[in-house]
This record gives structure tokens, sequence and C-alpha cells, in this order.
């Protein structure tokens, strides 16, 4: 006999044998007397457990072969299969199911990296407000580095509060200014990779982004033997579900824009993978500010870079593993606090 077997026949006053071998209607009990009993013992089992869990045949005293009590349950779901000719197996969870599987991670990765990208953009934007105001004191009228950042955090509608926050900061004894830094790695299949650090202190950065790279197989390369792969430029990212390519073609020549990148695509995407990618219009400092207002004018909604990005001159093609691996480093960096952005020409 089970655990639930005994704990239900000693709450209905009935011998543990009663319990294994008394069939429904032949307990002396009325059926609504019966339900009403199977109701309390299935509220008292789930109040004892948060997870129940018990494939073992219980009497049909307690379930009947053609009542449902999930209702009983509350949020517990119940589940019934045939155990033989007399008694049924149950299970009960008290806990609602997680959803698994391919399209669910994705999902959930996605939603991980938009936090982990709003994450990083605040700290960034945190740190160039500590370094203003380092420079040049915490008066916007006075202080021309601060008034450009600030103009960026409206461009880039990050919150009040985070200005304020590093405005603070950065008066207290012991801040220093944060220097920008970037280190370059090799990853796997000849990706290279480019890490740009804002810190304020580069021996902890160093360290930090060393011990990541050897974790995770990695190799940091010598000054400048990466960072000629890529061009640095302006550039303004749109959800392909905002705008179709001719329409921003047509924006970009306008505006004077160099070109219009198309989002990666996958053998494996779902239409719902192929939604949250991003065209790239690729500018100057010197045109930026008129493809913005363009788009702005047509009415598209779009994501503005944070200064500048890095873009690969051609990119390299890797197998799934190599390509699962380089994520798995780039992940790793971007979680170090120093570490404001990780490019790579992996394709």
């Amino acid at each position: 006999m089970s655990f639930l077997q005994w704990r239900a026949a000693s709450i209905l006053h009935v011998s543990p044998s009663v319990a294994l071998h008394l069939e429904p209607y032949n307990t002396g009990l009325t059926y609504h007397r019966m339900m009403s009993r199977a109701s309390r013992v299935a509220h008292h089992l789930q109040a004892s457990s948060s997870r129940v869990s018990s494939t073992r045949p219980i009497s049909s005293l307690f379930l009947h072969r053609n009542v449902h009590i999930s209702s009983s349950l509350g949020d517990a779901n119940a589940s019934f299969t045939n155990y033989d000719s007399n008694c049924r197996a149950r299970k009960i969870w008290t806990f609602a199911p997680v959803c698994m599987g391919r399209r669910s991670s994705k999902i959930a990765g996605r939603k991980e990296a938009n936090n982990a990208k709003k994450a990083k953009l605040y700290s960034r934007i945190g740190k160039e407000v500590v370094s203003a105001v380092k420079k040049g004191g915490p008066n916007v009228m006075s202080n021309s580095a601060l008034a450009a950042v600030l103009e960026k955090v409206k461009e880039l509608d990050v919150p009040r509060d985070i200005v304020e926050r590093n405005i603070k900061r950065a008066t207290e004894k012991g801040q220093e200014a944060y220097i920008e830094k970037i280190y370059e790695v090799y990853g796997y299949g000849g990706v290279s990779m480019v890490v740009e650090v804002s810190t304020d202190k580069i021996n902890r950065s160093i360290a930090k982004i060393r011990d990541v790279v050897k974790e995770c197989g990695g190799k940091m390369a010598d000054s400048g033997s990466v960072l000629f792969k890529f061009t640095r430029a302006r550039v303004v990212n749109i959800k392909v579900t905002d705008a179709d390519k001719d329409q921003l073609l047509g924006i970009a020549l306008d505006a004077g824009a160099e070109d219009v990148i198309d989002p990666p695509t996958y053998e494996d995407d779902t239409e719902e993978d192929r939604s949250e990618r991003y065209y790239k219009i690729v500018g100057s400092s010197e045109n930026y500010s008129s493809i913005v207002s363009k788009l702005r004018e047509e009415g598209i909604d779009f994501e503005p870079d944070n200064g500048s990005e890095l873009l690969p001159n051609t990119t390299v093609e890797v197998d799934d593993e190599a390509m699962d691996l380089n994520r798995e480093l780039m992940s790793k960096l971007l979680e170090l606090d120093d570490v404001d952005a990780v490019y790579t020409d992996q394709k």
C-alpha cells in the first residue's frame, strides 16, 4: 500500500484493507458522501505537498471510473490511465507545466538576449555619464561632454534615473573615470572577435577577459591582428516586420547611406525567428542624422546605435559546433560588467 492510500484511509476512517479492496457501490456510503470525502482527501493531499506523483493503484472508493475530479483540485491537473480492470493509476501535479522544446527555448533566448542588450546599453550610458562628469562637472550648461551624453540618452530612450544615479556616483570619493579599451580574440573555426571595454580598473578587466577566453577555448590575439577585419560605422537597425527592403533602399539612397544589410538566415528558422531579425542601414557620422530623420518621416520604427558599431568586412562560415562554441564565448564575455560590446565576423 502506498503512503497516499494509507493516508486517505485514515482520513475516511476505514481500515487500510478496506481501502484497498472495497468497490464503489458496496461501501455503504452514498455516492454524494463518497465524492464529498474524496474531495476532502484530494484537498488534504494537495495541501500536504506541493508536488505529489503516484503511479500506484488507488482504490475506486476514492475515484470512480467515470468521475473526473480535477475541479476539486483547484489549479492542480489530474491525469488517469488504466492500471488494471478494477483500478486506475493517478498522477497529480500541483504546479503549472513547463513548456519545453526548441521553439520555447528560442523564445526564451530572444527575451534573454533583449534584456541583456538593454542592460548593456544602460551600463554603457552610465559609464559615459560618470566619465563626462569627471571631466567637466555635473553642470550641463558648462559641460559639453555631459550635454552630448544627455542628447544620446533622449535618443536611446534611457530612463532618467540611470543618468541621475551615475551623476551622483561620479561625485563619490574613490570613483575613477572610465577608460575605453579594445581587446582582440580568436574564436573557433577561424572566427575573429573584437571586445569593447569601458573600465575604471584596467588590470581587473583584462584578467577577467583572459580567464573567460581561456575557459571557453579561445585565444587572445595581438593588438591589430583582428581589428583590421572590421569597419566602424553608424548603424540604424530596423526590424524586418516594420519595413521592406525596397523602402529602406529608397531611404538609404536619399540620405546618402552606404548600404542596407540583410539579416542573417538559417535553415531551421521559423517565421517567428525571421520576424525577430533586423535590417541594418549603414551610414557615417555625417549622414546618420539624415537617415534617422527620414525614417521618422516615413513612420518607421528603428533602433539607433550607441555611437557606432563594428561591421565585419567579410564573414566566416563555420559548422554548427563551432558556431555554438563561439556564441558561448561571446555570451560569457558580455556577462562581464566591464565589457560593453563584442563584435564578430562569424556569419
